[in-house]
C-alpha cells in the first residue's frame, strides 16, 4: 500500500474541469476524479494556510489548538505545559506520526513550515524537501525532489509521500514558455460591469481598487516586478479576465506536474496499487464579497476545498454530503487500520467511503481570524457568516447567502430569511458551547485575536489605508470605517 497526497495551495474546488468548471483547468486531475471518490463539499474548518494545515494534520480544531490566525498569539498552537511529558503530545497525536505507528514512511517535499514557522508540522516525517522558497515556489521547484524521491522509492511499500504546490497562490507566477492556455477562453459571467463598479467605490484590502495589499505604491511596485502582465487593479472586466487567467493557467500547471508524478507510478506499475489524494489548504475568492484573488473570509468560496480519494478497491463515485478536511486524515488512518486519538475532532467516513454510502455532517462551522475574524455554518443549501471583526472590509455583523441560487453570494438574505438566520446561528451557538466545553483552554482563540489588535493582516494599517481612501476618492467611507471601533493597532 502506498499513499500520494498532493496538497495544492489555494485551490477552490469549483475552478476544477472535473467540479464543473467551464475551463478545462485540471485534466489530470480530473482523470483521476473518474476513478475515485469527488467529494462535493468538503470545507476546511480554519482558514487560511497556517490555520487550515495546522488542523488537517493534528486533527483538531483551531478552536482546541489555538492556531487561528496568521501571528500573534493565536499563530501558535497551545503548549501542554506542567503536564508534558518527555515527548509532547504532537509526538503521537497529529497524524503523520499515527501513520508512522501504522508502518507507513512519511515523507513530505513542501516549504510550508519555513513559511509559516509552524514547526510542529513537521512530527513524525522521515524525510523533509524544503525547496526554500517560503511558498513563492513553481511546481518545478517541487519537481526536482519528487521526482527523484519517486524514481527511487516507487516500488517499494508503505510509504506516505505529501507533494505541496503552491501555483495557484498569488502572484500568479507560471512560467512565460508555459503560455496562457485560456487566452481566447471565456470566463463565468457572473461578475458584471454593474457588480464591478460597486466594487470600486467600496474597499477594503485586495478589493478591485486595492488589488495588490492596500493599494500602497511598495505593494503596487513589488507586484509589477514580479508579473508584469497581471493587472495593478481591476477597472474592467477585460483586467478580471487576466487576473483570472492567471489564476487557472497556475492551477493547470500544477495538474502537469501531478501528471509528471502519475506516470513515474505507472512506469514502475504501482499506479493501481497507489492511493492517491488531492485536496488543498482552502480557496480563494475572485471577486467574491469585493475579495480578489486572497483568502480572507469564512464562506465556502474561501473554505470549500476539492477532495478527491483513489483507494484501491473502492469505486468511483460523487459524495455530496458535508464534511471537514479533518475528516479525511481520520478517514485514512481508518482505513489503515487505525484508531483515532481521543480528542481528535476529525471522524472517520471509512466505512461508508468503502461501502458507497454518504454519511456527513448534519452542518459545519467555517473560522476565519487572518484577515478578518468570522465564522460560518454551512448547512441544507445555506452559508451563514457572522463577522466580529471586519478587518477593513465593508461587513455587515450578519450575512446569510443561498449557495444553491446565489454560489457568488450577491445577496445577502438576511433580512429576508430571519428564520434562516435564526437556526444557523442556533447552530454556531451548539457548536461553541461543545467546542469550549472540551477546550483545554477558558479562552477562544478569536477573541484573543481581536484583543491583539485584530486580525495579523490588517494590524498597524488603519491610519495609513485612510489616507488611501482620501486619494482615491473615497473619503467618504472613512466615517463608515471608524464608526465600527474597531482595533487595528
Amino acid at each position: 500500500m502506498r499513499i500520494i497526497y498532493f496538497d495544492i495551495d489555494t485551490l477552490r474546488a469549483d475552478h476544477l474541469s472535473c467540479y464543473g468548471y467551464l475551463r478545462k483547468t485540471s485534466p489530470t486531475i480530473d482523470e483521476i476524479a473518474e476513478e475515485g471518490v469527488r467529494f462535493e463539499n468538503c470545507m476546511v474548518s480554519d482558514a487560511p494556510c497556517l490555520p487550515s494545515r495546522t488542523a488537517l494534520f493534528t486533527g483538531r480544531f483551531g478552536i482546541h489548538t489555538g492556531v487561528v490566525g496568521h501571528g500573534g498569539t493565536s499563530a501558535d498552537i497551545r503548549i501542554t505545559g506542567r503536564d508534558r511529558g518527555f515527548r509532547d503530545q504532537f509526538a503521537d497525536s497529529c497524524w503523520i506520526p499515527i501513520l508512522r505507528k501504522l508502518g507507513f514512511y512519511p515523507v513530505t517535499i513542501s516549504p510550508f513550515a519555513e513559511r509559516h514557522s509552524s514547526w510542529i508540522f513537521y512530527a513524525g516525517w522521515r524525510e523533509m524537501y524544503n525547496p526554500g522558497k517560503k511558498g513563492a515556489e513553481i511546481a518545478d521547484d517541487l519537481w526536482a525532489y519528487a521526482e527523484k524521491w519517486l524514481k527511487e522509492n516507487a516500488h517499494k511499500d508503505k510509504w506516505f509521500l505529501h507533494i505541496n504546490f503552491w501555483d495557484p497562490h498569488t502572484t500568479y507566477r507560471t512560467p512565460k514558455e508555459f503560455g496562457n492556455p485560456f487566452k481566447d477562453e471565456p470566463i463565468e459571467e457572473w461578475l458584471t460591469e454593474e457588480i464591478l463598479l460597486k466594487h470600486r467605490q467600496s474597499y477594503g484590502p485586495h478589493s478591485a481598487q486595492d488589488l495588490v495589499g492596500f493599494g500602497f505604491p511598495e505593494e503596487i511596485e513589488r507586484a509589477r516586478t514580479r508579473n508584469p502582465d497581471l493587472p495593478l487593479e481591476i477597472r474592467t472586466l477585460e483586467d478580471y479576465k487576466r487576473w483570472i487567467d492567471g489564476y487557472d493557467t497556475g492551477i493547470r500547471y500544477a495538474d502537469e506536474f501531478i501528471r509528471k508524478c502519475i506516470n513515474i507510478l505507472k512506469e514502475k506499475g504501482v499506479y493501481e496499487d497507489t492511493a492517491i489524494i488531492i485536496s488543498a489548504d482552502h480557496g480563494e475568492n475572485q471577486g467574491e464579497l469585493n475579495v480578489y484573488g486572497d483568502h480572507q473570509t469564512a464562506d465556502h468560496i474561501t473554505c470549500r476545498v476539492p477532495l478527491i480519494i483513489k483507494w484501491p478497491g473502492v469505486k468511483p463515485r460523487v459524495d455530496k454530503a458535508l464534511h471537514y478536511h479533518v475528516d479525511m486524515s481520520a478517514t485514512v488512518i481508518e482505513l489503515l487500520g487505525g484508531e483515532i486519538p481521543e480528542g481528535w475532532d476529525g471522524k472517520s467516513f471509512a466505512k461508508a467511503f468503502v461501502e458507497g454510502k454518504e454519511e456527513g455532517r448534519e452542518f459545519t462551522v467555517m473560522s476565519q481570524c487572518a484577515w478578518s475574524c468570522q465564522r460560518a455554518v454551512r448547512f441544507e443549501n445555506w452559508t451563514l457568516i457572522r463577522t466580529y471583526h471586519t478587518g477593513l472590509k465593508d461587513f455587515p455583523e450578519i450575512m446569510l447567502f443561498d449557495v444553491e441560487k446565489d454560489f457568488h453570494m450577491l445577496h445577502n438574505l438576511a433580512e429576508e430569511r430571519k428564520d434562516v438566520v435564526g437556526k444557523g446561528l442556533e447552530y454556531l451557538d451548539k457548536w461553541h458551547k461543545e467546542m469550549m466545553k472540551t477546550s483545554s483552554s477558558p479562552v477562544d482563540p478569536m477573541w484573543m485575536v481581536i484583543r491583539e489588535g485584530g486580525p495579523y493582516h490588517t494590524r498597524g494599517f488603519l491610519e495609513r489605508y485612510l489616507e488611501r481612501l482620501k486619494a482615491t476618492g473615497r473619503g467618504h467611507l472613512i466615517d463608515k470605517i471608524l464608526s465600527r471601533n474597531e482595533p487595528y493597532w
